[in-house]
């Protein structure tokens, strides 16, 4: 189905693996810590966003003066521990076995690179992708392009060769800002 792509490049969180009950129980731990509040639909409307970058909303939010990479370093512990035990592999890591050895695979993730360095070998997949580019291996993030254009770089595929499956609205504006095509998998 994807034979007429030269690269796959994959959302992680949502999109390979089922990861968003850890990072919400992990923003929890945080928001009780310090009496925060911020809500299911508001954690929803960023997802793929890097970790700052959502304990930057919640302090706007909360109306607080909080450092939000520290924030986002404690969220960070949270989910460390409990990460690879709350976790599994969706469907669409199926894609990435079917196309592993036929075409270059490549991850695009607002989360850490350890963080999903570590986690996509804890499930026994990370040596299906190529490439791995997490927040930390770019300065703009989703929905800006840099992440999927960096792994079209890192592949040696042309932007408009490659196609992006994503679960967030922020990865598929960054895909289609990136010229690639897109896969919502929220509607497969």
């Amino acid at each position: 189905m994807y034979d007429h792509y030269d690269g796959l490049i994959f959302d992680m969180d949502g999109t390979l693996v089922n990861s968003e009950p850890a990072h919400r129980q992990a923003w929890t731990q945080v928001l009780e810590k310090y009496r925060l509040t911020f809500s299911f639909e508001q954690m929803i409307a960023l997802n793929g966003a890097p970790s700052w970058k959502i304990a930057h909303q919640i302090i706007i939010a909360n109306n607080v003066t909080f450092d939000s990479y520290q924030l986002a370093a404690e969220k960070e512990q949270y989910l460390d521990k409990i990460l690879l035990t709350h976790s599994a592999l969706l469907p669409l890591i199926s894609v990435a076995r079917q196309y592993h050895g036929r075409l270059p695979l490549a991850v695009g993730t607002g989360s850490s690179h350890a963080m999903a360095d570590r986690l996509l070998t804890h499930h026994g997949v990370r040596h299906l992708f190529d490439v791995l580019v997490g927040a930390d291996d770019v300065q703009h993030h989703k929905p800006d392009p840099q992440t999927f254009l960096e792994c079209a770089r890192l592949m040696g595929v042309t932007p408009e060769k490659c196609v992006v499956f994503e679960d967030a609205d922020f990865g598929l504006r960054a895909a289609k800002a990136a010229g690639m095509d897109a896969v919502d998998v929220r509607t497969h």
